[in-house]
């Protein structure tokens, strides 16, 4: 696996049947450690993450690779997570900090400058509520509706969890329409 082009899917519906070795898991699994790590933080920010997905491999299909990215998360210690949430941009910011974050974030670039506006003021808003970035699977989602998702997310409270807690966010499944190419992509 290349550094990743988008963004990976933490969870969502496995596959009802198991896949054999995937040429994308495969290519991973005989990168380089360092490479492994590079490729990873570009998904997640967080090196504990990022070295104990890496140290994992191999793994013997994309399912695999996204349970023991999910038991990773897991682990994570508050710094941990913290490093996580720190490695993305506010949703709409206009600079981004990659390219990946650029192609997540496709959405936004056509974003009147009332949903901008919106945008900015529910970024602000949520940061302060819950002491972290607005985190959410930006890909395949318009700007109309990340800033639904964004207002939804404002409705809940920090007991809750789910989406408004940082281990919730990390775990945003994408739309479908993306989790078909990914699921694609990675056969």
């Amino acid at each position: 696996m290349r550094a990743a082009p988008h963004a990976v899917r933490m969870t969502g519906p496995s596959s009802p049947d198991p896949r054999p070795a995937s040429p994308g898991t495969a290519a991973f699994d005989h990168l380089p450690r360092p490479d492994a790590v590079a490729a990873l933080l570009t998904v997640c920010s967080s090196p504990a993450w990022a070295e104990a997905v890496a140290d994992g491999r191999p793994y013997d299909d994309l399912d695999a690779l996204l349970a023991a990215a999910d038991a990773a998360l897991d682990r994570l210690d508050a710094a941990g997570i913290g490093d996580a949430l720190a490695g993305h941009p506010r949703i709409g910011e206009r600079a981004v900090h990659s390219a990946t974050s650029a192609r997540e974030q496709a959405g936004m670039s056509g974003a009147s400058d009332e949903v901008r506006a919106a945008m900015a003021e529910g970024n602000a808003e949520y940061e302060r509520r819950f002491g972290h970035v607005y985190l959410v699977c930006a890909s395949g989602r318009s700007a109309e509706e990340l800033l639904a998702v964004l207002r939804e997310r404002l409705g809940n409270s920090a007991e809750e969890g789910g989406p408004a807690h940082p281990r919730g966010a990390c775990r945003d499944p994408p739309p479908a329409a993306h989790r078909a190419h990914r699921a694609g992509s990675m056969r």
